[in-house]
């Protein structure tokens, strides 16, 4: 049966490849028949049969399952990592010659090479079950739509999990075991990058400076004289930036033995609080043990890890939202005197029109005496899902920043779209925008 099978899958891909490029070589032809009929003398100018090539590529290509260059349709029978019967994707069985493995893998699959140096894959998620908090399903569907506005508008793939991958590691701990099966299911993304669900992209055009960090395997953002006085808030673990390496997966398996499924996991605990004074619970905590680890395995982890303050990598709400409407003022100062900015262009081109706006973002400044838009904002403390949120806040006062945040990110989407909210506020109503706006 298993063989029959096998025979009938070979023809019907055979079957499909004739009929896709048979179609296509009569549309070809057609074409040329027709051009003959109206020019007997054809003539063709400069690149002319490059672009005719070029049309017949891009038509087999998608008979072929090709998308933005990648053969998803080839995956050759040849042994690889995969066949190995002792890999595992659960965190508490290492994985060895990792880079090894990911660089026989794209041997196999060549279409993947070109730009897997700069590939980036995005990690999110949020708990299984509904939220207890009456808005907190709507929040979070919003936070993840910009998540996807975002990897859309930069050719990001995203990994949204909902459950627990193991069962022990709740709450912060959970991204540890989904980033390590990201890294595993993704051997073609060189970058993995968690990005808690309360955090949001408020600056559709920025783009992550990945030369910067050529040097380093990991990238949180954190200020490192805090780091020096051991303070438990000097990064923050709730977005980072990992390479997909066998540093990384090294570092994960350390890492996770400071999490509640270790039997070191009490020992843990208070080793973070006689080192972090200003750590006031007494449960070992992600954001702990990686400070922990940058500061006394230095050669090892420390050195590789790349604690980024230039910009907001990720950036505490409450500094950042009250000043939305300032930096949307700012940017529109800016565009009603550049018109190059307020010509219209199509999404898929947005990155370019984004290094147009760099020439007039020099002196705009990063962070909260700069008006350039932040990054990524971070609603840390407000627990959107279950409503538990920092008693410093209402549960209103954060509800009212998220959507005031997004807003301000959505305004981003739909220019392009031709809408715009005019009222941060008011996340349901848009209006047409004239052509040339602002002029």
């Amino acid at each position: 049966m298993a063989s029959s099978s096998k025979n009938r899958t070979k023809t019907g891909v055979f079957s499909d490849a004739f009929i896709c490029t048979g179609g296509t070589l009569f549309a070809f032809l057609l074409v040329w028949a027709l051009w003959s009929f109206i020019s007997p003398n054809p003539v063709f100018s400069s690149g002319s049969p490059n672009r005719a090539a070029g049309r017949l590529s891009s038509a087999a290509g998608n008979c072929f399952g090709l998308r933005q260059g990648f053969d998803l349709r080839y995956d050759p029978p040849a042994r690889n990592f995969y066949d190995d019967p002792d890999l595992s994707y659960t965190i508490d069985k290492p994985v060895r010659n990792w880079d090894e493995k990911r660089r026989e893998w794209l041997k196999q699959h060549p279409s993947f090479i070109p730009g897997s140096e700069n590939r980036v894959l995005v990690v999110t998620g949020s708990q299984a079950t509904p939220c207890k908090n009456q808005v907190g399903d709507h929040l979070l569907l919003r936070l993840f739509k910009n998540k996807v506005d975002y990897c859309r508008i930069h050719g990001h793939d995203i990994f949204y999990n909902t459950v627990l991958l193991h069962p022990k590691m709740f709450s912060f701990w959970a991204k540890v075991p989904a980033v390590r099966a990201a890294m595993l299911a993704h051997p073609e993304a060189e970058w993995i990058w968690w990005v808690d669900s309360d955090a949001a992209f408020t600056d559709m055009d920025f783009k992550l400076p990945l030369d910067r960090y050529k040097g380093h395997n990991m990238v949180v953002h954190g200020w490192a004289d805090m780091i020096e006085k051991r303070s438990w808030t000097s990064v923050n673990a709730g977005v980072f930036l990992i390479r997909n390496s066998q540093w990384a997966m090294d570092f994960m398996d350390v890492w996770a033995k400071m999490g509640p499924q270790s039997p070191e996991y009490d020992r843990w605990g208070k080793t973070q609080r006689e080192t972090f004074k200003d750590k006031t619970f007494r449960e070992s905590d992600d954001q702990s043990g990686l400070i922990y680890l940058i500061l006394n395995e230095k050669e090892k982890w420390g050195s590789k890890i790349y604690v980024e303050s230039e910009f907001y990598f990720e950036g505490y709400w409450l500094e950042i939202v009250g000043r939305l409407d300032n930096v949307t003022d700012m940017y529109l100062g800016v565009e009603k005197r550049a018109r190059e900015l307020r010509r219209r262009h199509a999404e898929k081109v947005t990155e370019s029109h984004g290094r147009l706006w760099e020439d007039y973002l020099m002196d705009a400044g990063y962070g909260r005496h700069g008006w350039r838009r932040p990054f990524i904002t971070h609603f840390t403390g407000c627990q959107p899902c279950s409503g538990d949120h920092n008693q410093m806040y209402s549960g209103e006062t954060c509800g009212d920043a998220m959507h005031k945040a997004l807003n301000f990110a959505d305004n981003q989407v739909l220019r392009k779209y031709g809408f715009m909210h005019r009222d941060l506020m008011d996340t349901a109503t848009v209006l047409p925008l004239p052509y040339d706006f602002p002029a």
